[in-house]
């Protein structure tokens, strides 16, 4: 059955008019624009228990505590007013006459765009609620970026997807496709990107938050999800600012596991090569779902379910994992580039690059498609650490040195090796090469 999607002021009003829902907003960063939409759909004393905006430093620290990292626009601000709000609202609510409500906290921590157009707009957005009176507080929340050039923009899809939030907490707890998809009911295309989302609670019972973050990327919120060891959602730019990265590229669907001998070679290399600090250093496994995706349809859940399967797997190898759909080297950097990183490394099998400096695998516009995948690729501090395969046909180990190239692209790469952009991972063993 398909769903219907309700405007923003009929979601603000179908929610005012449920006596059963009550609680409180507390925004920080670009003005109460969540609570507006509640006021503005009328009725709203029926759901707003208090709304509040500590704008300046010192009240949002004696309320809710200072930020030893001194970023206020984060998950652990978030997670805070959410614990204070909520716990506020249980506390002093009480009596005959809510003992029939859910109670809430919506929380929003965000900046938007400066007058010099100078800054990075994002937030963080959540709400803490209870699917049933008096019942334990289930948890929704996420981080946005938001992508458009003015502020007040910025402020109108804030407020949007602040009452969608809302909506889908207490209308699509039980349907979590849903609940993702009308994040960005009533949004215009290309306004927000939603880069992490994290659910926990009895309501999410047995919910895996990578398939939820997986099912980002299938939507179009997201190009990629990073896991920690522990397969929590993590923010890129919080594990990879100013890191040096090394990236292992592997797909979903392969039976075996990556040839972390020759990952730990790139590593090793890439380290010496590059004089990284030990404890600078973010190795991470890439599990690359691109070919689950379609270009007229949305993935099967079963592959989904592969994806967040084979990525519960390399985390559980004591790693970090992004899951993506960059079919090109040049993508994953472009991404990467976002989070400023000090280098990056990209380990990846020699049989990949043989595609890339092959033109007849490409139509007309080749060479400028190569031109572009250079630039992209190599002009953030990349660098690729290549390592050999073993031809079947002709029982021959390929590295860089008899890969075959097509004559218009060898200049290209001759000056991409002779410059260190592309190297082979040295010192391998024969059993390290595998057979392509």
């Amino acid at each position: 059955m398909e769903r219907e999607i309700l405007d923003t002021k009929r979601k603000a009003l179908k929610i005012n008019l449920n006596p059963k829902i009550y609680g409180t907003f507390a925004e920080i960063g670009a003005g109460q624009e969540v609570a507006r939409n509640f006021f503005t759909a009328g009725a709203a004393s029926g759901t707003v228990a208090k709304t509040m905006s500590a704008y300046d430093m010192t009240f949002s620290d004696a309320i809710y505590g200072v930020e030893e990292s001194g970023r206020y626009v984060s998950q652990s601000r978030l997670l805070k007013m959410l614990n204070h709000e909520f716990s506020l609202l249980t506390e002093r609510l009480s009596g005959e006459k809510y003992d029939d409500r859910t109670f809430f906290a919506f929380a929003d921590t965000v900046t938007t765009l400066n007058y010099n157009k100078s800054n990075d707009p994002h937030g963080w957005i959540g709400i803490r609620f209870q699917a049933e009176p008096d019942g334990e507080p289930n948890e929704i929340f996420f981080h946005v970026r938001l992508l458009d050039t003015d502020a007040a923009l910025q402020q109108n899809v804030l407020g949007i997807i602040g009452v969608n939030l809302v909506y889908a907490a207490f209308y699509y707890m039980n349907d979590h496709k849903a609940m993702i998809e009308s994040l960005a009911d009533n949004l215009t295309v290309g306004s927000v990107e939603i880069d992490l989302i994290s659910v926990n609670g009895s309501a999410f019972q047995g919910v895996d938050n990578i398939l939820l973050n997986l099912y980002l990327i299938v939507k179009d919120f997201s190009d990629a999800a990073i896991f920690d060891a522990q397969g929590s959602p993590c923010l890129p730019k919080d594990l990879l600012y100013k890191k040096d990265i090394m990236i292992l590229r592997t797909k979903y669907e392969q039976k075996s596991n990556p040839n972390f001998s020759m990952l730990n070679k790139a590593v090793d290399q890439f380290v010496r090569t590059e004089h990284v600090k030990e404890e600078n250093l973010s190795v991470l496994i890439e599990v690359l779902m691109s070919n689950v995706l379609s270009a007229d349809d949305v993935a099967p859940e079963i592959d989904l379910i592969a994806v967040a399967k084979r990525a519960e797997e390399m985390c559980k190898t004591g790693n970090r994992v992004i899951v993506s759909n960059f079919t090109r080297h040049n993508k994953l950097a472009k991404y990467l580039d976002r989070c400023r990183p000090k280098s990056v490394g990209i380990s990846t099998n020699i049989n990949n690059l043989k595609f890339v400096f092959n033109s007849t695998n490409f139509g007309e516009n080749y060479t400028s498609q190569l031109l572009s995948y250079v630039s992209d690729m190599f002009s953030k501090n990349v660098k690729l650490f290549a390592y050999p395969y073993l031809d079947k046909k002709t029982n021959q180990v390929i590295t860089s040195i008899n890969m075959p190239v097509t004559a218009d692209a060898k200049p290209l790469f001759d000056f991409l090796i002779i410059n260190g952009y592309i190297t082979d991972i040295e010192e391998y063993s024969e059993s390290d090469v595998k057979t392509v």
